[in-house]
């Protein structure tokens, strides 16, 4: 346990998470480092503004450092530090400290997002550990408050959402921009954060509405992930770093097909994903009753009985761990996983293409977004 110094000189009870041993490209100019310090002062200062809860700040305290400094991988603040340096931004210095420190905000988003994705799907398990709503929950339980501990969980948590994406504004707004960069980086955050939100009203309008074609698959993963992953945060590095306007479109051209494999990826993990690794339950999108481009390609190409299986169980929460090995087979057996794993390799293949023509990135950028497209489409978590 690393005990931090806050702004004011008193110790902090923010915990700084472990630094990885491993290399990864996430590593690169000891981003993922510096982001965990600039993230874990943001909390400190942030969180002693709730000393007027007394007692009660405790809970939120635990829970939302926790859930920020202990986990994650900073991947979307990676994608801001390139995309600042990839525009001629500084390695080191005053203006590399603002950017890193602005580059918090996309990672707040980030906790909220999945804060209240847990609460809309129902699950219970987030990073290996119960999901917000549901420790809140427990919390309740616990004490024997009155009431419905559930409601109480769920109410909490979605507070701690709240906090979280407030935060995110502090993180720009306190990172020691010029005021022009900083008004051209909350234009491309408010994009970011609009598209984020829209993107997840998709995904649950999908997952009621049932058997979506692929164009509208393809909407959902580009804006519920792809572009708040990898294409808008590369966007806000530019904006930091003041770079050349026509750069915006290389960006994009990066991006998009990389966001898009990236959460194809993810698609795969969250059917056959190691529960130890990815810190979720095994098939819980099949719970979930996800409508992924996996799900649509196995209800394309599985015949009449498979087809039936795959609609009796979709969205069942009960499934057990026999049901979700059936629907495992049904889809790799069908030919839906090599399918997802192609397009993977096609669309990879256009954003290292994509990266390579891009004239005005500097050198150091471009390595390290190539070394992050190959992570994002070749990770088991």
């Amino acid at each position: 346990m690393t005990t931090l110094t806050s702004p004011r000189g008193s110790p902090s009870q923010v915990t700084e998470a472990p630094q990885p041993v491993a290399a990864s490209p996430l590593d690169a100019e000891g981003v993922r480092a510096r982001v965990d310090r600039a993230l874990a002062a943001l909390l400190d200062q942030e969180l002693s503004a709730l000393g007027f809860l007394g007692k009660d700040n405790g809970p939120v305290t635990d829970a939302l450092s926790r859930f920020a400094l202990q986990g994650g991988k900073r991947l979307r603040p990676a994608f801001v530090y390139w995309g600042y340096r990839g525009a001629g931004g500084a390695a080191d210095g005053p203006e590399a400290d603002a950017a890193i420190r602005a580059s918090c905000s996309v990672e707040l988003l980030h906790v909220c997002a999945l804060i209240h994705d847990d609460i809309m799907d129902g699950s219970e398990v987030r990073r290996g550990r119960p999901a917000m709503h549901v420790g809140f929950a427990g919390l309740h339980r616990g004490l024997a408050w009155r009431g419905d501990p559930t409601a109480f969980g769920e109410g909490a948590a979605m507070l701690m959402g709240d906090l979280a994406f407030t935060w995110a504004d502090v993180a720009l707004a306190e990172a020691g921009l010029p005021d022009d960069r900083l008004a051209a980086a909350l234009r491309v955050f408010n994009r970011l954060r609009s598209e984020l939100m829209g993107g997840q009203y998709l995904d649950l309008v999908e997952a009621r509405r049932g058997a979506p074609d692929e164009d509208a698959v393809r909407r959902v993963l580009t804006y519920k992930s792809g572009k708040y992953t990898i294409e808008r945060p590369l966007h806000l590095g530019h904006a930091l770093a003041a770079g050349a306007p026509g750069l915006t479109g290389a960006y994009s051209a990066y991006g998009l097909p990389l966001g898009e494999a990236f959460q194809l990826r993810d698609d795969i993990l969250g059917v056959f994903g190691a529960p130890e690794v990815t810190g979720k339950p095994a098939g819980d999108d099949l719970r979930e009753g996800k409508e992924t481009y996996l799900v649509m390609l196995a209800r394309q190409r599985a015949d009449r009985a498979g087809r039936q299986l795959l609609e009796s169980a979709l969205g069942n929460a009960k499934l057990s761990e026999d049901d979700v090995a059936d629907l495992r087979r049904l889809i790799a057996g069908c030919g839906a996983v090599d399918a997802t794993e192609a397009r993977i390799a096609v669309l990879l293949a256009q954003a290292k293409d994509a990266l390579a023509r891009a004239g005005g990135i500097t050198e150091p950028a471009r390595e390290a977004l190539a070394a992050l497209a190959d992570h994002v489409t070749d990770r088991n978590a």
